[in-house]
């Protein structure tokens, strides 16, 4: 009935697999005539903590039953305590809660813009984003990232954006000029292909950034909360940005965003600058406060970095074992696996494959799958969903 109902009455913007789901538990979900599968993609990287962990159920439950909404104009005891948890946590000093990533992305664009406009610096304006980058789909956010084909249709664009090669320093360099205020970027790139940066790269980028007086932006909006390994990714490359977003499993779930600056950034709001109506509600910041004390408990991250390990080996094994598999990377529990699609099955194929035989993985770009599972997966799990792509893999074999 819910596909019927969805086909004749929702917008179709999406290629909706299988059957409706009901349930979910862990790593597991469960639609409605009882198959179970392991999902390998945690809802495009946020459930993070798995479906419907019992502590943050009993957040949310509590706080449904207190308090739900009462607007910005107003103080709320969730959303102190979250910011307070994610500046002690964090280079910030700052946060602006939103509702998802585009959104938060769209107020770091603002915010990066605004800076100098307050300083009368009204030239500099530009923000110059990677090739390959996503980093959402409002106008501003499709207009930062870097790919055409999402692009298509919505034409003209907003000015201002400038697109460069990623892990390529002498085009950023040649790129940055009076007219840029930021340089926005992810520390991995997920829907351009799973691409880390290099850490070379990264800290260049900084220091260029900090020699240039341009705000560096990170979009964390995939890879923050433990999914690269620790908290944050950048952590992991030693550096730090002026400004960083947050959204997707920062609330296992619950629609949030949020934008963390520092100081001297978030100097440029003032009151009445920016806003948002459900921004940062009691409900949503409740959830994001347990999702933040979960994967702060000791050992959790090192956990991750385990399993991230482990997943990878077993992924290169593949590779090593069959020609299909061009090539294997990641930081954490995000990575990919790039196909050579020249002949045989595409990556959507091998996608549609497992999810026949009951695991959730994702394929970008036809030749690249994605794995994105709850950072509390097993190695049995990984295990299980190796041993079914061995089998596809096989069967291309020659």
């Amino acid at each position: 009935m819910s596909i019927e109902l969805t086909q004749d009455h929702v917008f179709q913007t999406y290629a909706r697999q299988g059957r409706p789901f009901v349930k979910g538990e862990g790593c597991k979900l469960y639609d409605d005539q009882g198959k179970i599968y392991t999902d390998f993609l945690a809802g495009i990287a946020v459930c993070n903590l798995g479906h419907c962990h019992p502590d943050i159920t009993a957040a949310i439950s509590a706080q449904a039953g207190t308090l739900v909404h009462v607007s910005n104009l107003f103080y709320t005891m969730p959303q102190a305590e979250l910011a307070r948890a994610l500046t002690e946590k964090s280079f910030a000093d700052r946060i602006f809660f939103a509702n998802s990533g585009a959104e938060a992305n769209e107020a770091a664009i603002k915010l990066a813009r605004r800076f100098f406009q307050a300083k009368g610096e009204t030239d500099r304006f530009k923000i110059v984003t990677m090739q390959q980058s996503f980093h959402g789909r409002t106008m501003a956010t499709l207009s930062a990232t870097g790919q055409d084909k999402i692009k298509k249709g919505f034409y003209p664009l907003l000015d201002g954006f400038v697109h460069v090669p990623f892990n390529d320093i002498e085009a950023l360099k040649a790129a940055l000029d009076d007219t840029v205020c930021a340089v926005m970027m992810e520390p991995v790139q997920g829907e351009g292909g799973v691409i880390p940066s290099d850490p070379k790269y990264i800290k260049a980028v900084r220091q260029l950034c900090t020699d240039t007086g341009t705000l560096l932006i990170f979009d964390e909006i995939q890879t923050g909360m433990g999914r690269c390994g620790t908290l944050f990714a950048h952590e992991s490359y030693g550096v730090t940005p002026d400004i960083m977003t947050l959204a997707k499993a920062l609330a296992n779930g619950v629609p949030i965003g949020a934008m963390l600056a520092t100081e001297e950034a978030a100097s440029g709001f003032e009151m009445g600058s920016h806003g948002s109506t459900f921004g940062g509600t009691p409900l949503a910041t409740a959830a994001a406060l347990e999702v933040v004390r979960l994967i702060s408990e000791d050992g959790f991250l090192a956990s991750v970095c385990e399993k991230s390990a482990y997943f990878l080996a077993q992924l290169n094994g593949l590779k090593e074992k069959h020609k299909k598999v061009v090539d294997v990377r990641g930081k954490g529990l995000l990575i990919g696996m790039e196909l050579d699609v020249s002949k045989g099955k595409t990556a959507s194929e091998y996608m549609a494959e497992c999810f026949k035989k009951g695991f959730i993985i994702n394929a970008i770009q036809d030749k690249i799958l994605r794995f994105a599972p709850p950072l509390i997966i097993g190695t049995a799990e990984i295990n299980q969903l190796v041993a079914v792509l061995d089998n596809l893999l096989a069967g291309e074999d020659h």
